[in-house]
């Protein structure tokens, strides 16, 4: 049963039978008015971006609210601006620990800005159509796709129902345009695959996630394209359907139960690669000296001490400050679309690659310096 709607009275909540309530009264714009002896059109000015008041004016309002304790109320101001302040964060890819520095650094950027995030999860089955109509119901500002396989045709959808869109780790080029924020992951494949053969490993198989992801496809691509210059063949691709340690560890068994004498696995990302390693450790393959393997990503947990993995750095941190950076302009400029941005990456040398000598942390640069070149 639903007590109706709360009057309130001396700082306490009354509900319809005139009990009190446990929860204390908000403060109104008009409690903030009648302290500060001016009308209520003067608060909603004042705390209004872009509205015309007197500097006399605002201090008496802010001086008021202060000591009430005000704070603005977000929703109704959005129906007078047509802003909600909420950007939507799409991904599929909650279960991967190395999104948890994604979603930190998303919020994190967005609260710097006054803006914040509505989370939407794409990996179930109709989480598109959910996510959407979580986005459209929400009436969000714009939204940020962060994934490399998302549902087929979603940013498309979301471009026709009119909400400005950037896709993080896409890839540019479909049938709508849609900015793009992410690394160059066929020449991050590439320098992988020079990296490896320059240590001597020449019995290669790329583990990669679903063959619909194109980051996955992209790296391996690369990472193809490098051995061929170097007259190595690719031994075996296997695609594992998911970014997850145990889509990693069964893909690595199976790599190994078709061609035993592989001596170098690269791997599309951290995850999968941690679930190869530990693959190895069931069937009592030493890594590196028997089979090396090499991920992509660079989350905390690869420089773990039980499985120093060697694996490409995104930069993280700056792509999302970037698309978020792009975001926020694009708001304010509405016919200014932003430009795709394509960010360099870097290989870091642990111990789970076979060297020369022992690597203790080593980076050596896949690609100039990390800065973002547009295009």
């Amino acid at each position: 049963m639903h007590d109706s709607p709360v009057v309130f009275t001396q700082g306490l909540a009354l509900n319809k039978r005139g009990s009190r309530s446990a929860f204390p009264t908000r403060v109104s714009a008009q409690d903030v008015a009648d302290k500060a002896g001016v009308s209520i059109s003067a608060v909603s000015r004042t705390f209004t971006e872009g509205a015309s008041v007197s500097a006399s004016m605002r201090a008496r309002v802010e001086a008021a609210a202060e000591a009430l304790g005000f704070r603005p109320n977000h929703a109704a101001r959005s129906l007078v601006t047509g802003r909600t302040e909420l950007i939507g964060l799409v991904s599929n890819h909650f279960a991967n620990p190395a999104f948890l520095d994604v979603f930190d650094h998303f919020t994190r950027q967005l609260q710097a800005r006054g803006l914040r995030p509505l989370l939407a999860n794409l990996a179930e089955r109709g989480g598109a159509d959910a996510a959407l109509e979580m986005m459209l119901k929400y009436n969000v500002d714009a939204v940020l796709i962060a994934t490399s396989a998302p549902p087929a045709g979603f940013a498309e959808r979301c471009v026709e129902a009119g909400l400005p869109v950037m896709h993080l780790f896409g890839r540019g080029g479909g049938p709508v345009s849609v900015p793009v924020v992410t690394v160059d992951n066929a020449a991050a494949g590439a320098a992988v695959g020079d990296l490896m053969v320059s240590r001597g490993l020449l019995r290669l198989a790329f583990l990669g996630a679903s063959r619909t992801d194109v980051a996955s496809r992209d790296r391996c691509r690369g990472f193809e394209r490098a051995l061929k210059k170097r007259g190595v063949t690719l031994v075996a691709k296997h695609f594992t359907g998911d970014y997850s340690h145990e889509h990693g560890r069964l893909g690595l068994h199976a790599l190994l139960d078709a061609s035993p004498d592989i001596d170098g696995v690269f791997c599309a990302d951290d995850i999968i690669a941690l679930g190869a390693m530990d693959a190895c450790r069931e069937r009592g393959v030493a890594v590196p000296t028997s089979v090396s393997i090499v991920g992509f990503d660079d989350m905390p947990l690869a420089a773990w001490a039980s499985y120093r993995l060697t694996t490409v750095r995104q930069p993280i941190a700056a792509m999302i400050e970037q698309a978020i950076a792009q975001m926020a302009a694009w708001l304010l400029e509405p016919d200014r679309v932003p430009a795709s941005n394509i960010f360099t990456s870097e290989i870091v040398e642990r111990d789970s690659l076979r060297a020369d000598t022992p690597v203790k942390g080593r980076s050596s640069a896949a690609r100039p310096p990390t800065a973002a070149r547009r295009r």
